[in-house]
């Protein structure tokens, strides 16, 4: 059984201006042990789906419908009390800036004790035993010593540190982590990763990578499912996605990779704007920005088909095979021509 399966999971905000369909229909599956990469940019709907998970968002302002299941526990229709135990025992949660998620005024090892108090049953000394333990699983050096020191006497990498070493410290089955190492430097970020990968390893957790970064999503995951105007657009193991994309959206994203040989010089990008999420345009999403727009583009959903590549890759669009293989190696003869230069 999968650890999370989420179907057919829909977000509303009110607002003075109407309706915002933040997220529109997203159904996928997380097995134990594996990691699922949620790529696209901002505004695509990736935070507010898995804040839609957790029971994050203000009921009075957000509507959630669909279905969430956590070891087949309906998660939508669980009480704020019940939520409350399963985030940070069964799922845990990394955000992007730690410094808004760490208290400026209680040290490192006292919020690691009380996230310990809240789910097990033990005792303030067993918990900061505990809290010197993650810390030292997750790199931080001398955590004998720095379990007593403030946020603000951590740089951005060990703040970072400390919140993975948060999110884990009740061993949970899922870890969910929303751009985590957007800002960071280069080097640093590499250290996450290999570090959220070698406890993955120790832990056996399922991961959720939120990032608008494939070179992120090529090096972790396993999975991935690439989000545009609140949807789901395409869904692949990651060697599929990359070997033969099948949506233009996707293209794009690839296209807009740094090359090594690119000299400072311009990157590709996607022509216009995200949609509005207030006021969607009819049909597909991306048809606003798809050079390889169609009329039925603009009059018809695509549902999310199965591709002929594989039986776990689904993808929305309107052109037939031929004409997508024939474009997708035309767009990839060009980027291998480009690194070749």
């Amino acid at each position: 059984m999968a650890a999370l399966e989420v179907t057919d999971l829909a977000t509303r905000f009110r607002t003075d201006d109407g309706i915002v369909r933040a997220v529109a229909g997203v159904s996928f599956s997380l097995d134990k042990g594996r990691t699922l990469g949620v790529v696209g940019e901002s505004g695509s709907g990736k935070s507010v789906t898995f804040l839609s998970v957790m029971g994050l968002l203000d009921p009075r302002q957000s509507e959630v419908t669909g279905s969430v299941l956590l070891d087949g526990e309906q998660m939508l229709a669980a009480s704020k009390s019940r939520l409350q135990q399963i985030r940070g025992s069964k799922i845990g949660m990394i955000f992007q800036d730690p410094m808004t998620s760490l208290n400026p005024v209680k040290s490192i090892g006292w919020q690691l004790e009380e996230a310990a108090l809240i789910h097990q049953d033990i005792t303030r000394k067993e918990a900061r035993r505990r809290a010197i333990e993650i810390l030292k699983q997750v790199e931080i050096p001398r955590a004998d010593q720095r379990v007593d020191d403030y946020p603000h006497q951590f740089s951005g990498g060990m703040r970072q540190r400390v919140m993975i070493a948060m999110a884990l410290i009740n061993n949970p089955e899922i870890l969910i982590a929303d751009e985590p190492t957007t800002a960071l430097d280069v080097t640093t970020q590499a250290q996450i990763l290999r570090l959220m990968k070698r406890l993955q390893d120790e832990y056996g957790m399922a991961i959720v990578m939120i990032t608008h970064d494939l070179g992120v999503v090529a090096e972790l995951a396993d999975d991935v499912a690439v989000m545009y105007g609140g949807r789901i657009v395409e869904q692949a193991q990651v060697d599929d996605l990359f070997a033969k994309p099948e949506m233009p959206y996707t293209w794009g994203l690839l296209g807009s990779l740094p090359r090594l040989n690119s000299s400072g010089g311009r990157l590709e990008q996607i022509p216009g704007q995200p949609p509005s999420l207030l006021h969607p345009p009819s049909g597909c999403p991306f048809n606003p920005r798809c050079e390889f727009v169609m009329d039925i583009c603009r009059q018809k959903l695509p549902p999310l088909d199965q591709s002929t590549v594989g039986v776990e890759h689904r993808f929305r669009c309107h052109l037939d095979d031929e004409a997508r293989a024939r474009i997708w190696e035309q767009k990839r003869a060009a980027l291998v021509s480009a690194d070749a230069a």
